[in-house]
């Protein structure tokens, strides 16, 4: 007999609701928010035990240790119901993933692999903490020298060496702001350092890593960032689908595409729109596929892609669009090289695996 439990997980506490087959709601338990306390009470349910829990901080953890001891583990993404306009209430959310994991209803699954590549997972996610603080503390203090109207170009207000100038140019009330913004990038840029250099002794252990970076704009650290967050290609069926988890593809819609002709529904000649790149995506391998696109493009002057990009361009084709083109092509080589555990071959750039 199979048993739909949902779990709406809070820090303190969580509630627990089993619903039936059928429907029928059997229990509803709060427990506190700990590891041995939930792995006993799903002991106490008989039957095939199904559990769904939201995307939260503690997801991964609850999966790691709730995983073993459950026939199904589901985890979803909140991205798709934003509507609280009815009541809700801890007891309410229990009932509603139980109840979607019943009716297979649960649109936005998140893959939460537990103790997969929790290694390399978390030397990238350091390093990306590490990267967005530096560019974050960068831009407030550019904005110091810019509320002054002090003309900044270039690095030279964050370089040791020419940082005493340009903070003679400030009034002295403004000075000690920027003297603590300067030492914090200062201490922000040595941690950078030292990420970079876990993440890149972290990725030499995954043979998948060093054939990534044989694709063209990928490095170590971009190699790693595919590796760390894809988990393994199996998830993705086809390249389109790929293509969409990391933002690449292009949003199409039509409206009234059916019309009537003698008696009968025929489809209209409407002509797809296109409304932009989903919104639904990766955000760091969307970076990842548009940083590798503007490396070829920029560096590496006689490479393919940069020959089809400049067809593309010379053809009529918005030079956005045509990166957005080479950002593609080197997403479906990268897909095709980690699914087929190659290295890049100019010859096949393009080519999209079929599924195994």
């Amino acid at each position: 007999m199979e048993r739909f439990i949902g779990i709406d997980v809070h820090k303190d506490s969580c509630t627990v609701a089993v619903m039936g087959p059928s429907g029928r709601r059997i229990r509803c338990d709060v427990v506190e928010t700990n590891g041995a306390v939930l792995i006993e009470l799903l002991r106490l349910i008989p039957g095939e035990r199904r559990v769904c829990i939201e995307e939260t901080g503690q997801s991964e953890w609850l999966c790691e240790i709730l995983k073993p001891h459950v026939t199904e583990m589901v985890v979803e993404g909140t991205a798709e119901r934003k509507d609280r306009s009815h009541r809700k209430d801890d007891e309410r959310d229990a009932w509603g993933l139980a109840e979607r994991l019943r009716t297979g209803t649960v649109k936005n699954r998140v893959c939460k692999p537990p103790r997969e590549l929790s290694k390399l997972r978390d030397a990238v996610r350091a390093y990306g903490i590490v990267v967005g603080d530096l560019v974050r503390v960068k831009n407030r203090l550019n904005a110091v020298y810019r509320s002054r109207g002090i003309a900044v170009e270039g690095n030279e207000i964050y370089r040791s060496n020419s940082r005493e100038e340009f903070l003679a140019k400030l009034p002295e009330s403004r000075r000690a702001l920027a003297k603590v913004l300067s030492q914090e990038l200062d201490a922000l840029e040595a941690l950078k350092a030292e990420a970079e250099e876990q993440l890149e002794q972290e990725a030499r252990s995954h043979p998948a890593v060093a054939r990534l970076t044989t694709a063209p704009g990928f490095g170590t650290i971009r190699a790693a960032q595919v590796v760390a967050i894809g988990i393994t290609p199996r998830r993705f069926r086809t390249l389109r689908q790929f293509w969409s988890y990391c933002g690449l593809a292009v949003v199409m819609r039509t409206s009234s595409d059916w019309t009537r002709e003698n008696g009968q529904w025929v489809r209209s000649d409407n002509v797809a729109k296109t409304r932009g790149l989903t919104r639904k995506r990766q955000p760091v391998l969307k970076a990842v596929f548009k940083g590798a696109a503007t490396v070829v493009v920029g560096r590496m002057t006689d490479h393919p892609l940069t020959r089809k990009y400049q067809q593309l361009c010379e053809a009529g084709t918005k030079p956005s669009l045509a990166m957005l083109t080479i950002a593609r092509k080197i997403a479906a080589a990268v897909f095709a090289m980690w699914k087929n555990q190659e290295v890049y071959d100019p010859e096949h750039r393009g080519r999209c695996p079929q599924p195994a």
